[in-house]
């Protein structure tokens, strides 16, 4: 005969072995957190080199026709764009998540730098505040296109050849 204190083992989980698999999926979901973060830091890294090379790739391209690199004003105009940098999305002049327009300021993480100017050879004037003009702008003879990179923090430059 059984006795009455016969027990049932019980099925389940203890409450030090739930710890364990909730410290497990924490520690799991902090490694994908930083990798995730790590992979889009080096996303937007990528785009910030690739829109660098565009914008020198048209830059060069309005020299080789022009005979001087644009000011930095001229970059932030529309009008000139349209007219002079065919095919040179506007998106490029803007940094990834950002809205601030490329200027002759140093640069960041949230704004490219372009900066044109004139050589001690050069005849003309570069004026890089004033819309662009062939007689005023024509001796910009050389320019520095910069954007710093997250991953690191180092500078991205292309400079005239």
């Amino acid at each position: 005969m059984r006795s009455l204190h016969t027990y049932k083992k019980q099925k389940g989980f203890t409450i030090v072995e739930l710890l364990i698999v909730i410290v497990v999926i924490g520690i799991l979901a902090t490694l994908v957190i930083v990798t995730f973060t790590g992979i889009q830091r080096r996303a937007r890294d990528t785009q910030r080199q690739t829109d660098i090379n565009a914008i020198q790739s048209h830059v060069e391209a309005f020299y080789a026709d022009h005979g001087y690199y644009p000011t930095t004003v001229d970059l932030q105009d529309t009008t000139f764009l349209t007219d002079n940098m065919k095919g040179l999305k506007a998106e490029a002049l803007l940094a990834p998540n950002s809205t601030a327009q490329i200027d002759a300021a140093a640069p960041s993480t949230t704004k490219y730098s372009y900066v044109a100017s004139a050589s001690a050879s050069s005849t003309g004037t570069c004026d890089n505040t004033d819309a662009s003009d062939d007689t005023t702008n024509s001796g910009c003879d050389t320019y520095t296109l910069s954007a710093v990179l997250e991953a690191d923090g180092s500078t991205y430059s292309k400079t005239s050849d």
